[in-house]
């Protein structure tokens, strides 16, 4: 499909101090845009000025939440040639998310192009400054103006980019983090695993307790025996015990993390024992009483690797490796932030360059 582009003939400013770029609040010049429409599938495919979308008041989307969504960075690295990190696996699962929600599904190849020729078009926008990066954030909505559950007729789908500093401001300091358990995220056979925006609508309950306690972030727990480990509201969690690195499984109400999967292939390429199984929140509590809870740190696209220095469950409060990060967090945040900025070899092959 061809992809027609019209330019902006109002430029914006970039940004002067990229250390105060913060996260998700300045965006680009131009977009990337696409309709989808029963009957005629995806069409008209294009590269327009960031501006505001009409949509109508009755717009399905508003009133019944068919919407998924991908997080994704595009990398300046120290030769100043630009690059994308597994995308790939970003558009495979926005795939499976629009499988979960009925969305008409894109062709995966066809979604990376458009993404390398938008980068391609605000090259200038990708920072320069270690650890700061252009986040990407690609989006499909309903937008049949109907009052009525049904899956719908017309879509759009949509690319912004958003030139991005360090998700959390603590930087890698170890973060604190409280162990939810009166409310729920997800339950298997729902929608925990797609990346959709409801998923988000009801972590905020359980985070703005957590914020009422001084931690900046809440663990999850399964949704029926309430003892099972799932995840944090932004991230992938990972716990190691005895040397040993482990991670919820995915039932089907965890996030597929790309940053996830890569941690697990980083360990098990260094000879590091990485298990995916179920583990309780007992478990990491028995762990802890025995000396034996190493490091907690959780992983995504935005912190790649955030070290958890308190684990709060109940009354019960860990402080996790003096709260400092571990051996194996550091490790892990240094592998991959060196493979995304181009600073170590790429012996995967999970980058993909901006021509």
């Amino acid at each position: 499909m061809e992809i027609k582009v019209e330019l902006t003939k109002t430029p914006k400013a970039k940004p002067q101090d990229e250390t105060k770029l913060g996260f998700g609040h300045i965006f680009t010049d131009h977009m990337f845009a696409m309709n989808y429409d029963t009957g005629k599938g995806w069409h008209d495919a294009r590269i327009v000025p960031y501006g505001e979308i009409s949509l109508s008041p009755a717009a399905m989307c508003l009133h019944y939440g068919q919407e998924i969504f991908e997080g994704l960075k595009a990398y300046r690295r120290a030769d100043g040639k630009i690059q994308l990190f597994r995308p790939d696996e970003n558009y495979k699962r926005l795939n499976n998310s629009a499988r979960r929600m009925v969305i008409p599904e894109i062709d995966e190849e066809f979604m990376i192009e458009a993404t390398k020729k938008l980068v391609s078009i605000e090259k200038d926008w990708v920072p320069h400054t270690d650890g700061a990066a252009l986040y990407i954030r690609p989006f499909i909505f309903a937008t049949d103006p109907y009052v009525g559950v049904r899956p719908a007729d017309h879509y759009l789908f949509l690319i912004i980019l958003s030139p991005s500093g360090a998700y959390y401001s603590t930087g890698l300091n170890p973060v604190k983090i409280y162990v939810e358990n009166n409310y729920v995220r997800a339950v298997r056979g729902g929608t925990g695993f797609a990346k959709t925006a409801a998923n988000y609508a009801i972590s905020l309950k359980g985070q703005e307790e957590a914020h009422e306690q001084d931690y900046e972030q809440v663990l999850w727990l399964d949704g029926v025996e309430r003892k099972y480990i799932e995840e944090v509201g932004s991230m992938n969690i990972f716990f190691v015990i005895d040397g040993e690195v482990i991670t919820p499984e995915l039932q089907g109400s965890v996030l597929p993390g790309i940053t996830r999967k890569s941690a697990l292939e980083v360990c098990k390429s260094k000879g590091i024992k990485a298990t995916e199984r179920r583990i309780t929140i007992q478990e990491v509590a028995d762990a802890y009483d025995a000396g034996k809870l190493d490091e907690v740190f959780g992983t995504g696209t935005a912190a790649v690797i955030s070290p958890v220095g308190h684990l709060k469950w109940g009354d019960k409060i860990m402080t996790i490796n003096n709260n400092e990060i571990g051996p194996i967090s550091q490790m892990l945040y240094d592998t991959m932030t060196g493979i995304q900025w181009g600073k170590i070899e790429d012996t995967f092959g999970w980058t993909t360059p901006i021509e």
